[in-house]
C-alpha cells in the first residue's frame, strides 16, 4: 500500500509519498506446463513436481512477498507470464493486490526477470544483453508517481560458474542503455547480480592481481578510480557512477545469500546521482535492509531453500536468496551527513566517545579467525578486533583501513564496518 504522509513546514503544506521498492529471487518459479525448456527437476508430473506441490511453491513465494509489503518489486528465476500472473492471483488471494506485472520474454530461456507493481506502469522493454541463451535480458519498467517519473531495472546475471567477462557483458548494455537517458533522469538498478558488493576483492584474493575488471564495481563505477566504494558524497551528476546500497549496513550484515557458510551480497540495489539531489524521488536515508523473518531460516541456522532431496521435490522451503528493500519518497530530500575523516589510532577506537570515520594507517593482522581478525601496529601493544573479515584481512598483512563503525562485545569494542583502503606487502595494491 502507498503511505502518504503530511507535512507542515514554514507555514505552507505538501504530499509525499513513500514507496517501498523490492528485489527476491524466488528460486526456479516454474509452473506445470511444459515448454520444453525446463530444468529436468521441474517437468511436469516428475520428481513430485506436481499441482500440489507447485501451489505450495506459489503459496510460499507469495507468504515472502506479501511479508515484505513492497509498493514495488523486482523477481528473478520466474519462468514466464503465465506463472507470474499465478503468483499474482495467489497473492490476490491471501490480500496482497499487485495490480500491475511486467517480465522478460527470451525465447528458449528457462527463466526470465519479472516485476510486481501496486502502483500504474507506464512502459516496460526488456533489454536484450545478448542472444546467446547464457545471457539472461535486463527488464526495464518505467513509472511515474506525483508527477516524478522514475525507471526501475531487474537484473539477473549470469552465475559465478561463469567467467567474470559474461557479468561484465550485461553491465555494459545496461551502462550503455542509462547513458541514453535524459541527463538527470532518476532511475534503481536491483536485482540478483551474482557478484558481491565488493566483487573486485574476491577476484584479487582469487587471483593474486589487481588488474582484474567486474561488471558491479568497473562497469557500473560502484567504486572509483582509487578502487575505493563510491559513497553518497563523492556521487556527482558529471560522473557516471552509482551508490551500492549495501554499504548502508555494516559489514558482517552485507549478505543476501548463504552457500555453505559463504555468505555474500549477491543481490542489490544501485543508485545514481539524482536519487540523492533533493529532486523528485529520493531515496531515504538508511532505509536498506533485508528480510530477515525466522521462517526463512531452518533451524540449523541456513537459508530454507525450496527443498529438493533424492530427486523429489518434498513441498517446503522458500528461496536460496533472502529479499532485499529500500524506502523511496517524493519531497523528502535524503539526509545528509557531513563526513569529515580523521587519521585516528587503535587506542581512540576503545575510547567511548569517537566519530567516525576514522583511517587507520598501516595496521597488521597478528591473529584471525573464522569471521574475526586482530589487528595493531607493529611496536605497539593496541589491539582491536574486526568483526566480518569474510577473509578480507590476511594473517600478518598491513593494511590502510578506514573505520565507518564499531560495536560492543564481551566489554570491549570491535569494528564492525570498515573498508579496505590500501594493503601492503602485496602484489594487491589498491593505490599506487
Amino acid at each position: 500500500m502507498l503511505k502518504v504522509y503530511f507535512f507542515i513546514l514554514l507555514s505552507f503544506s505538501l504530499f509525499a509519498t513513500d514507496l517501498k521498492i523490492a528485489s527476491y529471487n524466488v528460486e526456479n518459479l516454474f509452473d506445470l506446463k511444459k515448454d520444453g525448456t525446463e530444468y529436468k527437476e521441474y517437468i511436469p508430473y516428475k520428481h513430485n513436481w506436481n499441482q500440489k506441490t507447485f501451489k505450495k511453491k506459489l503459496l510460499n513465494s507469495a507468504e515472502v512477498i506479501c511479508d515484505i509489503n513492497a509498493d514495488i518489486i523486482g523477481l528473478q528465476e520466474i519462468e514466464n507470464e503465465h506463472v507470474l500472473k499465478l503468483l499474482q492471483k495467489t497473492l490476490r488471494k491471501i490480500g496482497c493486490h499487485y495490480r500491475y506485472i511486467a517480465i522478460t520474454h527470451k525465447k528458449y530461456s528457462a527463466i526470465q526477470t519479472g516485476l510486481l507493481s501496486k502502483i500504474p506502469i507506464l512502459s516496460s522493454k526488456e533489454i536484450v544483453v545478448n542472444q546467446k541463451l547464457g545471457f539472461r535480458p535486463i527488464l526495464e519498467v518505467k513509472f511515474s508517481i506525483d508527477k516524478e517519473s522514475f525507471f526501475v531495472y531487474v537484473n539477473h546475471w549470469k552465475s559465478k560458474l561463469s567467467p567474470e567477462s559474461y557479468r561484465i557483458r550485461s553491465a555494459k548494455v545496461l551502462r550503455a542503455r542509462l547513458k541514453e537517458l535524459v541527463k538527470g533522469s532518476e532511475y534503481i538498478l536491483l536485482g540478483d547480480f551474482n557478484s558481491d558488493y565488493d566483487e573486485y576483492l574476491h577476484l584479487e584474493q582469487k587471483y593474486n592481481d589487481s588488474r582484474g575488471r567486474t561488471g558491479i564495481n568497473h562497469i557500473l563505477h560502484s567504486i572509483d578510480s582509487l578502487n575505493n566504494m563510491v559513497r553518497v558524497d563523492s556521487l556527482n551528476s558529471n560522473i557516471f557512477s552509482h551508490y551500492n546500497l549495501w554499504l548502508e549496513l555494516p559489514n558482517y550484515r552485507r549478505w543476501s545469500h548463504n552457500f555453505y557458510g559463504d555468505k555474500e551480497a549477491l543481490d542489490a540495489i544501485l543508485l545514481p546521482y539524482t536519487l540523492f539531489d533533493g529532486k523528485g524521488l529520493e531515496y531515504v536515508s538508511h532505509s536498506f535492509n533485508v528480510l530477515k523473518k525466522s521462517y526463512l531460516f531452518h533451524k540449523k541456522g541456513y537459508i530454507y531453500r525450496w527443498v529438493y532431496r533424492n530427486n523429489r521435490h518434498i513441498g517446503e522451503g522458500y528461496s536460496d536468496h533472502l529479499p532485499i528493500f529500500a524506502t523511496f519518497s517524493t519531497n523528502r530530500p535524503y539526509e545528509r551527513v557531513s563526513l569529515t575523516v580523521k587519521e585516528g589510532t587503535i587506542g581512540a577506537l576503545q575510547k567511548r566517545e569517537v566519530s567516525f570515520p576514522i583511517h587507520l594507517t598501516k595496521v597488521k593482522v597478528f591473529e584471525i579467525s573464522k569471521n574475526k581478525a586482530i589487528i595493531g601496529k607493529e611496536g605497539l601493544k593496541e589491539r582491536i578486533a574486526v568483526y566480518g573479515t569474510k577473509e578480507m584481512l590476511k594473517l600478518g598483512k598491513s593494511y590502510d583501513i578506514m573505520v565507518y563503525g564499531r560495536g560492543f562485545f564481551k566489554g570491549k569494542y570491535e569494528i564492525i564496518d570498515f573498508e579496505i583502503e590500501k594493503r601492503y606487502d602485496s602484489l594487491l595494491e589498491l593505490k599506487d
